[in-house]
């Protein structure tokens, strides 16, 4: 059990509020520097219990930033349970969601009257490496994760031929998990 207090928690919501700002390309692109905050900095929470989160609201139905709710929650488990656990959940859903909003909303109106400019048509296109940049590292972070010792090169194999799937064909992500958690049970456990 982790001991928290009101800072931790106040810190908690600011640097999700910060990422929420950082988070170019959705919530899921910031996912290294949540692992590197919550994980290695604060240790609040274990590499299974990031990727769980991950895993979970990812497959699961619904919007994906489901996953910034279940950290917050392991988060409020790790500090004792209870009503700390929804806590964590609306704490760092709350600082991911609401800056960008707000942020949004202040501007998606003058973005939308000047989409003709060209600068305007430049940024948008130059934030697109960036992009793909910061899923790349989100993934080598999830990979990594399950893959810490050299022996365990079947999930790095494994991660290198979703991506190549994904990349060059049509399969639905969902056969892809199935055959990853397939793999998993069969030959990585």
């Amino acid at each position: 059990m982790i001991n928290l207090t009101s800072i931790d928690w106040l810190q908690l919501a600011l640097h999700f509020g910060l990422l929420s700002l950082l988070g170019v390309g959705g919530a899921i692109t910031t996912l290294p520097e949540m692992h590197r905050y919550l994980v290695d900095r604060q240790q609040w929470l274990l590499d299974e219990q990031f990727n769980v989160s991950v895993a979970l609201a990812q497959a699961s139905p619904g919007p994906n930033i489901l996953f910034v709710a279940l950290m917050g929650w392991h988060v409020g488990l790790n500090a004792g349970g209870g009503w700390l656990a929804p806590l964590g959940a609306l704490l760092t859903l709350a600082g991911i969601m609401v800056p960008s909003s707000l942020l949004m909303y202040a501007t998606g109106q003058w973005l939308h009257r000047h989409r003709q400019m060209r600068l305007i048509r430049a940024f948008k296109q130059g934030l697109a490496p960036t992009v793909i940049g910061l899923l790349i590292a989100t993934g080598t972070i999830m990979a990594s994760a399950g893959a810490a010792t050299p022996d365990q090169w079947p999930v790095w194999l494994i991660a290198a031929m979703a991506t190549l799937l994904v990349w060059r064909t049509r399969v639905h992500i969902l056969w892809l998990l199935g055959a990853g958690a397939l793999a998993g049970a069969l030959f990585l456990a």
